[in-house]
């Protein structure tokens, strides 16, 4: 079986841990310390907050100020048109930012948002 582990640079950990835990995501207390909290998304989709002084640890250059810049786009399925719409506002209010519009093609339905440290995430339903 096999997982995936996304490592996100954060500016304090405890305030992104809070971010993640309002969207429904728990903390994994093993794989978490200090430095780092490992939040479980799905049974095998993982998010690691790594503050940007442990990131450093695993790359080459610099660290993304990912508020100027996107360095990546981590979508999730979602299972419900309400799902999306959920969620992005649960992001909101827990102190995220809306990124681009609604998108809805045929079938498809999504949505997104920037979490605090300015990483982007999308949800997206497929109709199926």
């Amino acid at each position: 079986m096999r997982m995936i582990f996304v490592n996100l640079p954060v500016k304090d950990l405890k305030a992104s841990t809070a971010f993640f835990t309002e969207l429904g995501f728990q903390v994994n207390p093993q794989f978490s310390d200090d430095d780092a909290a490992c939040l479980v998304v799905d049974q095998n989709v993982f998010v690691m907050l790594l503050v940007e002084e442990r990131f450093r640890d695993f790359i080459n250059g610099d660290v993304c100020d990912a508020t100027t810049a996107t360095e990546v786009l981590t979508c999730l399925s979602a299972d419900s048109k309400q799902h999306v719409d959920d969620t992005i506002a649960k992001a909101i209010a827990a102190g995220g930012k809306p990124w681009k519009p609604t998108l809805e093609q045929g079938p498809t339905y999504g949505g997104s948002f920037q979490d605090i440290d300015g990483h982007v995430w999308e949800l997206m339903y497929t109709g199926q």
